[in-house]
């Protein structure tokens, strides 16, 4: 498994390094967000800890140039822990938001949780490769197989994590699913963040789909539910 580190301070770089090691991983580095788009096309890695602000190139512009042709899982650091920062990162295609200081130990967990729910994705995608699975209401389109969503025939540009929460949604429309039974599906029962992470990503779901936005149907004290036919 290879991991790329990319920080502008040798510090982090070297502490990160030293954990992911000893974890296991080969170790790439990188000192501004513009190399990590480079490395990021030349070679293959297996996840992506990116700080936020650096020179050149910040982490959130890297994270939204690799989405363009990469679907690698991407941690974003950050000294400040604001909403406003966690949507950001969100919104550009970070899977995972970690506030430093932070806990060496509990960041190689996070890292190994997003391995899992991504190689747990892959698994999924190739036993209904053989099937295509498309839902339709009212101008949404959402094709499983191909992973796209489309409205009135134009496709939506989801971060990895919008499109999880939407198939979950609509795979299981009509019904009221609770905040842990979201978390524990879409994130994994290994999900460190908190449900805030799920509050900022429906936000931000219900912003992209646009006028299907009212499907998305807060249930005060339980979750939420997508209202569909």
């Amino acid at each position: 498994m290879k991991l790329l580190i990319v920080d502008d301070e040798d510090s982090i770089r070297a502490l990160v390094r030293k954990y992911a090691e000893f974890a296991g991983y080969d170790v790439a580095e990188a000192t501004d967000g513009m190399k990590a788009v480079l490395l990021c096309r030349e070679e293959r890695f297996d996840a992506v800890i990116m700080d936020i602000m650096m020179p050149e190139l910040d982490g959130f512009s890297a994270c939204r140039e690799i989405r363009k042709f990469s679907d690698v899982p991407i941690l974003l650091l950050s000294a400040r822990g604001e909403e406003y920062d966690k949507i950001n990162g969100f919104e550009f295609g970070a899977d995972d938001y970690v506030v430093k200081p932070f806990s060496p130990r509990e960041l190689m967990l996070r890292v190994e949780a997003v391995l899992r729910r991504a190689r747990a994705g892959v698994v999924r995608e190739e036993k209904t490769e053989e099937k295509s699975e498309i839902y339709s209401y009212d101008g949404l389109t959402v094709d499983f197989t191909a992973r796209i969503v489309t409205i009135d025939g134009k496709a939506l540009p989801l971060s990895p994590k919008e499109y999880d929460l939407l198939f979950y949604f609509v795979r299981n429309r009509n019904i009221a699913l609770s905040r842990e039974k979201l978390i524990s599906e879409v994130w994994g029962y290994d999900f460190y963040g908190s449900d805030r992470t799920l509050d900022t990503h429906i936000k931000l779901l219900r912003k992209s789909i646009g006028r299907f936005a009212k499907c998305v149907v807060t249930l005060r004290g339980v979750g939420y539910r997508f209202d569909a036919p």
